[in-house]
């Protein structure tokens, strides 16, 4: 019986120290923002009463977003989701996510689903007449990637071929504007435009730069053309008129970059040898840029 009692006493303190540890740990994770944030714009008090914010994000997109190794949703922006929550509430874990293909975007905010959407969400000026954005936080660019033994090298190379996108994406909108010889092969998701130019729909696969990076990374059988194209910056959606959070949101993107925090976070999510590269494609202390005026998708020169 004594054995009994002192096992029970002994995990029950072990239980305690446990909680303890927890609660020092989720402290020392508050600590840093606090002070930091006095005199930004005050989370919206919807979203504060709730303790926990819904942040719409890709699922299929690495290494922006996508579900890692633990059923988790992981990548880029799903890291600055974290810096959201522990600016929000001390934690990194207090969001809810939702995956969303790159049609899905909009309507996940319209119809409230969704606080937010950091997926990808490139900015532009038909956009902008549903929705509202951040500040610009990532400088993407359009890239090509093909089979190793592809004629195609440049965007010229392109008329005549099958190219796949996915549907609703700048992409999408500019072949068919710019391209008029280019057959356009559009899917709901990533994942399938991906399938469709494994399978030889497509003789080329047109999609953001980190994105294909990683494929042609990891699959030895492709690799991306040299050059680069539509240079436009990601923002994070939001419902249009909600200047509350969007004034939140802007302050803490601003946090970020005057403490270099996507550098850590570029630094986890890329292959090591394109952290230099693609360093300049994020916000630093020294180093700015915003969205780009005008619909880039009707310029065809």
């Amino acid at each position: 019986m004594k054995r009994v009692t002192v096992a029970l006493v002994t995990v029950a303190l072990a239980a305690g120290l446990l909680v303890a540890l927890s609660g020092v740990a989720s402290a020392r994770e508050a600590e840093p923002y606090a002070a930091e944030q006095k005199g930004l714009p005050p989370l919206p008090a919807e979203i504060k009463q709730r303790k926990r914010l819904n942040i719409a994000v890709k699922c299929d997109s690495p290494p922006f977003g996508y579900i890692g190794a633990r059923s988790q949703s992981a990548g880029f922006d799903v890291e600055i989701a974290k810096w959201f929550s522990r600016f929000a509430f001390g934690k990194s874990n207090r969001v809810t996510y939702t995956c969303v293909t790159t049609p899905a975007r909009e309507p996940a905010l319209t119809t409230g689903r969704v606080d937010m959407v950091i997926a990808t969400f490139t900015y532009t000026a038909d956009r902008d007449t549903r929705i509202d954005f951040s500040r610009a936080y990532y400088k993407a660019t359009g890239r090509l990637l093909v089979a190793n033994n592809s004629p195609i090298r440049t965007i010229a190379d392109i008329a005549g071929k099958t190219v796949v996108t996915t549907s609703g994406s700048i992409y999408d909108r500019w072949m068919k504007n710019c391209f008029k010889d280019t057959k356009v092969l559009v899917t709901d998701s990533f994942t399938n435009a991906l399938i469709a130019f494994r399978d030889g729909r497509a003789d080329a696969l047109m999609w953001d730069d980190t994105v294909l990076l990683g494929i042609a990374v990891t699959d030895r059988n492709y690799k991306l053309t040299n050059d680069l194209f539509l240079p436009l910056p990601y923002g994070i959606g939001i419902k249009q008129g909600n200047t509350a959070l969007k004034r939140w949101m802007d302050s803490r993107l601003n946090l970020m970059k005057k403490r270099d925090l996507f550098m850590p976070i570029l630094r986890n999510t890329v292959p090591p040898a394109q952290v230099a590269p693609f360093s300049k494609n994020i916000l630093r202390p020294k180093q700015n840029f915003g969205y780009t005026q005008g619909d880039s998708t009707t310029q065809c020169s």
